[in-house]
């Protein structure tokens, strides 16, 4: 479950956001949409405590991590928080494979090989896992990135854009995944897009 309440956040005096409150349950789903410079990527980054907001409350789990210790969020972050970045972020000397299997190790888990097997055949990248992730096309990098979002198996998963550099087939794809995953595992899926092709793929929405 992820909550936030009277987040508000500044670039500078000219650039102010203030943000409606959220809330995502266990095993519910909530769209964001927004055109560009509303402020979608900065309520992601709030939600995942990777900005600190410059008032209100974000909580995971009904617990409030808003003023928690850098060390602390980080944990949390990394156990309980799946993100999928609009741009991924690889280690470039690894493989895909060790990209994803890095996730359980900076979350202090075991790594789960069979898991990134599995999420590579479901997202259509298992002919790619022993390949750099240089190598892929811009959408292959978007779905590894899903699935390293996956492999801890969060109690919340931010997505931003997740389906920008897809087609319509693979769109469809991810959208399902992600829904289907978060709820076998019981996560909070939250997904912040302008992709209006997701509009009528989710029944809570919030627009900015």
């Amino acid at each position: 479950m992820i909550t936030s309440h009277n987040l508000r956040f500044s670039y500078s005096p000219q650039k102010t956001f203030q943000f409606p409150d959220i809330n995502c349950g266990d095993k519910e789903t909530l769209l964001i949409l927004g055109q560009s410079g509303k402020g979608k990527t900065t309520l992601l980054h709030l939600l995942a405590l990777l900005l600190r907001p410059e008032s209100g409350e974000v909580s995971v789990g009904g617990r409030s991590i808003s003023h928690m210790e850098a060390e602390q969020i980080a944990l949390i972050r990394a156990k309980s928080i799946g993100i999928i970045y609009q741009r991924a972020h690889f280690v470039s000397a690894l493989s895909v494979i060790d990209n994803l299997l890095l996730s359980n190790f900076l979350a202090e888990k075991p790594q789960d090989r069979k898991k990134a097997i599995f999420l590579a055949n479901e997202l259509g990248f298992a002919e790619h896992l022993n390949k750099k992730t240089a190598q892929l096309s811009q959408g292959e990098q978007q779905r590894v990135s899903i699935a390293r979002a996956l492999m801890n198996e969060p109690n919340v998963i931010l997505a931003d854009e997740p389906t920008s550099n897809l087609d319509d087939i693979n769109c469809q794809r991810v959208i399902e995944l992600l829904k289907m995953q978060s709820a076998l595992i019981g996560a909070s899926l939250v997904v912040v897009t302008h992709d209006q092709r997701l509009k009528d793929e989710f029944s809570n929405q919030v627009i900015l």
